[in-house]
């Protein structure tokens, strides 16, 4: 049975992105596995409330590509797959093609 997360509050699970360690021609790449800054927004929490008891929704959507800080979140793993747990505030803008 394959078990899924749904983030609290303003918690967004995030599956890193892996860079390719090498590129078509079988060179390495040794410095791409050193900064994994950015990932793939698989769940998002409801929000949290403010002062008055308002709902402030999360700002990134499931399907999302991110920027995140080179430190921080919880690793979660859940079967074979590790993701990580953020705080909204933690993510650092959206990445757009």
């Amino acid at each position: 049975m394959a078990k899924r997360l749904i983030p609290l509050l303003n918690r967004v699970l995030i599956q890193k992105i892996v860079p390719p360690s090498k590129t078509n021609t079988g060179i390495l790449l040794p410095e791409a596995t050193s900064k994994l800054n950015s990932g793939k927004v698989v769940a998002v929490g409801p929000g949290s409330r403010d002062v008055e008891g308002k709902l402030v929704p999360v700002c990134v959507k499931e399907g999302d590509t991110v920027l995140l800080a080179e430190y921080g979140g919880t690793e979660v793993t859940l079967g074979e797959k590790k993701y990580h747990l953020y705080d909204d505030n933690d993510i650092l803008g959206t990445l757009h093609d």
